[in-house]
């Protein structure tokens, strides 16, 4: 089973999905890891991607699912529809997680956020470009991560 992690950026996928792996003894794995350094790029300058930017890393993240030969969690904002009907083809197993979260408290966590490349100022096109799934297991990010990632557990029966 693939577990992949999905939302804006500040939404704690990372964390939720470090907590995760950790705790059901499985592989992780940051999509951020796997972008393009011109895509990084952008980001740091606050310029939204495009579906053509995504395109090469979508393929990456594809390529790592296809290669996996045991269990996994993924961190990656998977904002569209068609990012994740890419990622799930051909892909059995393949389960999303959506933490869901207001802008405002996203955004909090973004300005307080250090050392990394995606700052509050993608997060109008984040929230633009999300097309929030109907087909996910859906988790509130006002609770903590720890709650969150037992919810997870319990609610896949992986307990």
């Amino acid at each position: 089973m693939i577990l992949i992690i999905i939302g804006v950026a500040g939404a704690g996928k990372t964390t939720v999905g470090k907590l995760l792996a950790e705790k059901l003894g499985w592989k992780f794995y940051d999509a951020d890891d796997y972008h393009p350094k011109e895509n990084v790029e952008k980001m740091k300058r606050g310029v939204s991607l495009t579906d053509e930017d995504r395109k090469p890393w979508l393929e990456r993240l594809r390529g790592l699912i296809g290669e996996q030969t045991g269990s996994a969690v993924i961190a990656c904002s998977a904002l569209k529809q068609s990012y994740r009907d890419y990622l799930r083809s051909g892909n059995k197993g393949v389960r999303f997680i959506y933490l869901k979260g207001s802008k405002e408290l996203i955004r909090k966590r973004l300005q307080n956020r250090k050392g990394h490349f995606a700052g509050a100022g993608i997060l109008d096109g984040q929230f633009d470009a999300l097309e929030e799934p109907d087909d996910a297991l859906t988790e509130d990010i006002s609770n903590d991560a720890e709650s969150i990632a037992d919810d997870i557990i319990g609610a896949l029966g992986l307990g």
